[in-house]
């Protein structure tokens, strides 16, 4: 499974790089102003800052939700670095600008995806990536993780290649349950990624091994 880091905060991106274990990035207008980041020109400077750090694919959101607005600037985005996603609503334009985007081989992310349904169309309007929103879901009392079992099995079904990036992660077994379903990507903050380093009996026990080196000091 591929982690990506869902932050627009450059130093965590770093750092998650530094760990070696990083395969992308996912951004919306919202982490951009937790950032502070305002202004058309800064956030295109922002998102080729953030290719300049990682190698793999970066999520870049439109803002536009017709069809001819998501176009446009979904084909400026992908201009900038050919490491774009460009990251598209589940929305009636949305689908459309999918299957547009999918025949120039423009890559292309479809976000806010709570039901298999919506994923179904995502993935034959040529997504090459479809993202439910796990943790959103289970705020209004439904499993999402159900959902990206659900998903899973129908894409299988059918032999579709759009890739299931589990968003809205909000913790270490939120990580863990997609990689047992089978999910290709987990988009998640650099808390949950590093939570799973932390195991107190891995704690214990190099406490022991390092109590132990000191006797022979």
């Amino acid at each position: 499974m591929k982690f990506f880091i869902d932050t627009a905060n450059l130093e965590q991106i770093k750092e998650a790089q530094d760990l070696g274990v990083l395969d992308g990035v996912t951004t919306n207008p919202s982490l951009m102003a937790k950032e502070g980041i305002k202004g058309h020109e800064n956030v295109i400077n922002h998102y080729k800052a953030i290719c300049e750090i990682v190698d793999g694919d970066v999520s870049a959101e439109v803002i536009a939700t017709d069809y001819e607005g998501i176009v446009k600037e979904g084909e400026a985005l992908a201009a900038l670095n050919p490491q774009i996603v460009v990251k598209v609503p589940m929305i009636k334009d949305g689908i459309k600008a999918i299957k547009y985007f999918s025949s120039k081989g423009i890559k292309t992310n479809c976000t806010l995806v709570f039901s298999a349904g919506q994923a179904l169309l995502a993935a034959k309007a040529g997504a090459t990536y479809v993202s439910p929103f796990i943790g959103r879901l289970d705020d209004v009392s439904t499993d999402g993780l159900e959902l990206i079992a659900q998903i899973r099995i129908i894409f299988d079904n059918y032999g579709y290649d759009t890739q299931i990036l589990s968003a809205s992660v909000r913790h270490t077994m939120h990580i863990i349950k997609c990689a047992e379903l089978g999910s290709d990507v987990a988009t998640c903050p650099l808390s949950a990624i590093l939570g799973l380093l932390n195991h107190p009996l891995t704690d214990n026990g190099l406490k022991k091994f390092l109590e132990d080196a000191k006797k022979f000091q």
